[in-house]
């Protein structure tokens, strides 16, 4: 069975070859009679001009007019024998194979044909004026020749029409040069043989009135490998996104970043290769001021449009302060790559580019400046809004603190000088530097008076004074030492330590010292100068005490302090305040009324010290993540009891 298949495919294999050389030897044949006929008519060229000459010695015309004609009439002859030759090596010789050696032999032919149609012409016209003499024999000779002549003054136009030999040959250069450019891949550098075949290639092509099939073929192939090279990137985002002024950049921040680096591969790199080859495959043709032309719809291909208008895109959004960094983050991605823009995208041929890019970089520009001296007016457009319920540091001021000193850092800093500069010249206003400390230093002030405001909004005075306390030590701890702090100066930092200091005073004195005063000795001894003790007295105020405390620490159990510094200051004060006399009451009356107290529940004892003591040292944790990972309770808890807390207390500093 296998044998029977193999002889079929075989035989199959074998009618296609017969076929081939079937179709082979009628072309060989038409060849042949071709250059046969051509030969017989040269010949008869060579013998009518021979007998020409001899005819002109015998009607005594001048060697002068003899020479005039038989000169130009030979050359035809030689001339049409090279062409018929370049004819032989165009149709069967492989272009892929030795491309110099092929557009070298089409330069060749096309000189040959020049040549060819000049003598010929100078042939007719002197055969023209020597068909007047008498002898009929010698007109028709003269007649003969002129026709053949004439047949060969027209091979230029036969060679250069459709189907003629040299289109032919012009047709398999162009698509060698397509596949030549087709393998110069992206972001390399192609090799000098082969930049010097496409220049010899695109010369040929260009004296042959092929430009725009040149221009075109040549965008075709690299738009291709353009468009391959960035098959990897995900770049759909550039047409898909739309935003409006009342949408936030917060829902692309994302896209920003990718555009970034994206957009400068493409530039740098990417487009950078194809310039320098554009420039140079068409360095010497005839046509090279037209070669930007050829990157400027390259560039096109390679979405430069998409990545303009996505920036377009960005600049439409809601006026907010991210936006402002996003806005920065963009310029400064256009400045790095200006110079490429420029050097890129100059010229007529690139002017939309170069405008599009203009007006995108107005519109960043313009946005940036618009955002800045806005910010402290949206700082205090936050004002009427109410404060934290629990007492903490305002998401606001939290924001604000953080984003003035990303502001400030010499990269979006150093940015925002040259925007804010760019701008002041193009309305022809002068630029200082310290107009931008200013407007910081107004963004902070206004921050400011937003907490002063929020505070008088707490009804609960102890609330007030803790949420004042809280936000004056988060603006002195997270500014020192930063971009911020440096700006608003050392005064400004001790300022709001201070003040830190004053409500730390003021929320213990009316909060937690008036715990202290329920657990006085008035009216325990039931006779004076004796030693009995009125047992209800001491459980009285043990039950004013713990109630008190219960309704500070349940209103106060919620509430949260920024920085675990804080926390461990504030919770170190209260245990000072509370656990020293509550731990001296209970070492002096809770053994005369708990041997009474054995069966009630209500009348037990319901804190120990150490117990107060573990409360305590749980107060003020922030939620989860809100001031990043929250301190456990039990890191002061396991070391609380009477004789610690009695040496700690000794060291602590005053709350005045």
């Amino acid at each position: 069975m296998y044998d029977i298949e193999k002889i079929k495919a075989t035989r199959e294999l074998l009618k296609c070859s017969v076929e081939k050389s079937r179709k082979l030897g009628v072309e060989i044949s038409e060849r042949s009679w071709r250059l046969e006929s051509c030969e017989q008519r040269l010949d008869f060229l060579s013998v009518a001009l021979r007998d020409l000459s001899c005819k002109c010695t015998l009607y005594k015309m001048s060697t002068h007019d003899i020479d005039r004609v038989i000169g130009p009439a030979s050359s035809v002859v030689n001339i049409f024998d090279v062409i018929c030759g370049f004819e032989t090596s165009l149709s069967n010789d492989d272009v892929s194979e030795d491309v110099f050696a092929y557009v070298t032999t089409v330069k060749r032919m096309e000189e040959a044909l020049g040549l060819l149609t000049d003598n010929c012409k100078l042939v007719v016209s002197w055969l023209d004026t020597g068909s007047c003499c008498d002898s009929s024999l010698y007109v028709r000779k003269v007649n003969k020749c002129l026709s053949i002549v004439r047949g060969l003054q027209g091979t230029e136009e036969r060679f250069r029409s459709k189907g003629g030999v040299l289109m032919i040959a012009l047709d398999k250069v162009e698509v060698e040069y397509a596949s030549m450019l087709r393998g110069i891949a992206p972001f390399s550098v192609a090799l000098p043989d082969v930049i010097r075949n496409v220049q010899r290639v695109v010369e040929r092509l260009g004296v042959n009135g092929r430009v725009e099939k040149c221009m075109s073929v040549y965008v075709e192939v690299r738009g291709l490998n353009v468009r391959k090279a960035l098959e990897g990137f995900d770049l759909d985002y550039l047409e898909e996104i739309s935003l409006t002024e009342f949408d936030s950049v917060l829902s692309v921040e994302h896209y920003i970043d990718q555009w970034d680096k994206q957009l400068e591969f493409v530039v740098k790199y990417l487009l950078d290769t194809e310039h320098r080859l554009c420039v140079e495959v068409f360095r010497k043709a005839t046509f090279k001021d037209r070669c930007m032309e050829c990157f400027a719809r390259v560039a096109v291909q390679s979405g430069i449009h998409s990545f303009i208008k996505f920036g377009n895109t960005i600049t439409k959004g809601k006026k907010e302060a991210i936006k402002l960094l996003k806005l920065l983050d963009m310029f400064g991605s256009l400045n790095k790559l200006r110079s490429d823009f420029n050097r890129l995208f100059s010229g007529r041929a690139c002017g939309e580019i170069q405008t599009q890019t203009r007006d995108l970089i107005k519109k960043v520009v313009n946005g940036i400046c618009e955002i800045f001296w806005e910010l402290s007016l949206q700082v205090e457009l936050q004002r009427p809004t109410s404060p934290p319920v629990d007492g903490s540091v305002p998401r606001l001021v939290n924001f604000v603190v953080e984003y003035c000193n990303q502001l400030l850092e010499d990269e979006y800093w150093s940015t925002l000088i040259q925007v804010v500069e760019i701008h002041q010249g193009w309305n022809h206003e002068s630029f200082e530097k310290g107009l931008l400390l200013n407007e910081m230093q107004n963004i902070v002030t206004a921050l400011g008076l937003n907490i002063g405001t929020w505070a008088k909004r707490h009804e609960d005075a102890s609330l007030s004074y803790f949420f004042l306390m809280n936000n004056h030590w988060y603006l002195c701890k997270y500014t020192r030492g930063t971009k911020l702090g440096e700006l608003m100066g050392n005064e400004w930092l001790t300022g709001h330590e201070e003040f830190m200091e004053y409500y730390e005073t003021l929320y213990l004195k009316e909060s937690w010292e008036k715990l202290p005063a329920l657990l006085n000795e008035e009216g325990l001894v039931l006779f004076p100068g004796g030693r009995a003790i009125d047992r209800q007295v001491v459980k009285k105020k043990l039950k004013e005490f713990t109630e008190a405390f219960d309704e500070i620490y349940k209103k106060q159990s919620n509430w949260e302090l920024c920085d675990k510094g804080l926390r461990w200051r504030i919770r170190q004060l209260v245990l000072r305040v509370v656990l020293p006399p509550y731990s001296s009451y209970l070492e002096k009356y809770a053994s005369s009324i708990e041997f009474e107290v054995t069966t009630t529940a209500d009348q037990r004892i319901k804190y120990t010290a150490k117990t107060l003591g573990n409360m305590i040292t749980c107060l003020f944790e922030p939620k989860v993540g809100k001031y990043g990972n929250s301190t456990k309770c039990t890191e002061l808890s396991d070391m609380v009891n009477n004789s610690f807390v009695t040496k700690q207390l000794s060291s602590t500093p005053a709350a005045a």
